[in-house]
């Protein structure tokens, strides 16, 4: 069942609070995962959003989910990174500049099953929505 998208936006936004203000030492982790501050330039707004997301390490690329908790709307921060690639996350107390892309298919198929490793609700996101959820691979600038 998709999560209520009310919900999902309070409780990001009290999330990257309280990872920002203590470099990450709370919230650094969620539902097993560990979790970034991903920071977006809004698409209509131009104003900087932020998100906490979980992520994965692939060698030097970051992958994130636009999984939006299983609505059938892609994430904001999705819809801002498609209009304006380059993107800023936060680990722990260190930032970088990365540039998002959406994995391609044979990607895709590479990275699901290591994600659902990581955190196997993205299948029940998958299984409650008519979108296929992209696979975002961050790259550094």
């Amino acid at each position: 069942m998709p999560m209520n998208r009310a919900l999902i936006k309070l409780f990001s936004a009290a999330h990257a609070l309280s990872y920002r203000l203590t470099g990450g030492r709370v919230g650094r982790r969620i539902a097993g995962g560990p979790v970034l501050l991903l920071t977006t330039t809004g698409r209509k707004s131009g104003k900087r959003r932020t998100a906490p997301l979980l992520y994965l390490e692939d060698g030097e690329n970051i992958v994130i989910v636009a999984s939006n908790g299983g609505n059938d709307q892609h994430p904001v921060w999705w819809l801002n990174l498609k209009q304006d690639p380059e993107a800023q996350v936060q680990i722990g107390k260190t930032s970088r500049r990365v540039r998002a892309e959406r994995a391609d298919e044979q990607e895709w198929a590479r990275l699901w099953p290591l994600l659902l490793e990581m955190y196997g609700s993205y299948q029940e996101y998958q299984d409650a929505t008519q979108r296929k959820i992209p696979v975002v691979i961050l790259r550094p600038a």
